[in-house]
């Protein structure tokens, strides 16, 4: 396992974070809890130390069991968690207000049973709380000790920049990372925030980087021409970015033929490790979220922690991936650049 320094920081994360949105689901799909300590320390044993989850995911389940399976190996994990989406019926119990965020992370706290959280995300922006406001509740989180890091997901670009400009300008703690969904069926992340992460010492931390189960190559457009009736992406509606209607494109089926090829040419290699493996060789990329479900899936995505693509097929899969240039960003490429 390879580590890196997330952004500008001194923290060192291994390259594969695992991800636990599914511990704990109310579903068929969710990984049962005595199974899912089992892949935390699986995952620990091998060498990672870099565990993401959430309040919000399965209503807290998932800090109670990932808070249960680290208890006596707390020393070993980076561990990061979130606050911003509902949490209760109250009219506090959701957003980015200083109530919500101090209640919050003290019923994480609870449920992860540990003193500090050591990565705390803002989940996504909320238009009603001053970002100040927020900010400066998660400022005072870490002056007192109960967050040493903090970390943002699903900002706009603008929202993003303009936090940093306000940490910077009051002295305040600053974004260290960026969560955001990044993957070769997902690279519109590309046309603002590598750049702006690279500029301002935010780690990227890609989630999402399989496309919903596509790039794993268990899909086929001969075999499958209807919408597939297991995984991720059969139950993800139409109107999010990991839906079959999304997924099912000619573009992306190009991508696979790719992925076919080189995957042949590696011995025992999956198409999950040469889309993992691209996606950690893109700039700005610090630690992807892995979210699997059994033990055979962690083993597969561990895998891509020793698989280096040579400079042609990351070239190769970048031209096949490449996503269409909204304006002005073409015209930037083609006017811009001298």
């Amino acid at each position: 396992m390879k580590y890196n320094p997330l952004g500008r920081s001194g923290l060192m994360v291994s390259e594969i974070c695992l991800g636990t949105m599914i511990f704990g689901e109310d579903s068929d799909r969710s990984t049962p809890p005595d199974e899912a300590e089992r892949i935390i320390h699986a995952y620990l044993d091998y060498g990672g130390n870099h565990i993401d989850t959430a309040n919000v995911y399965a209503n807290g389940k998932s800090e109670e069991i990932v808070g249960k399976a680290i208890k006596g190996k707390r020393d070993q994990v980076v561990l990061a968690t979130k606050v911003r989406f509902s949490m209760g019926e109250g009219i506090n119990d959701l957003g980015l207000s200083r109530v919500h965020i101090q209640n919050s992370v003290e019923a994480s706290l609870r449920r992860l049973q540990t003193d500090t959280i050591d990565l705390l995300y803002m989940h996504c922006w909320d238009p009603l709380t001053p970002i100040e406001e927020s900010l400066r509740a998660f400022d005072d989180l870490v002056r007192d000790g109960k967050v040493r890091y903090i970390g943002v997901s699903n900002f706009k670009a603008w929202q993003l920049m303009k936090a940093l400009g306000l940490s910077d300008q009051s002295g305040w703690s600053r974004f260290i990372a960026a969560q955001y969904q990044y993957s070769l069926v997902e690279r519109n992340l590309e046309n603002e925030f590598i750049d702006l992460c690279l500029s301002e010492g935010v780690g990227i931390v890609p989630w999402g980087p399989l496309g919903g189960g596509f790039l794993t190559g268990k899909y086929r457009r001969d075999l499958k021409p209807e919408a597939p009736s297991e995984g991720r992406i059969a139950v993800m509606s139409d109107e999010t970015e990991e839906s079959w209607q999304n997924r099912n494109t000619s573009q992306n089926w190009r991508i696979m033929d790719v992925m076919d090829e080189i995957v042949m040419s590696y011995d025992g290699a999956t198409h999950t490790q040469v889309a993992l493996a691209w996606l950690l060789a893109q700039p700005g990329v610090v630690s992807i979220i892995v979210g699997v479900r059994t033990m055979n899936q962690l083993v597969d995505n561990l895998g891509a922690s020793t698989m280096e693509l040579a400079v042609d097929e990351i070239q190769r899969l970048n031209d096949v991936s490449t996503p269409f240039e909204p304006y002005p960003y073409g015209f930037i490429r083609n006017y811009g650049t001298r």
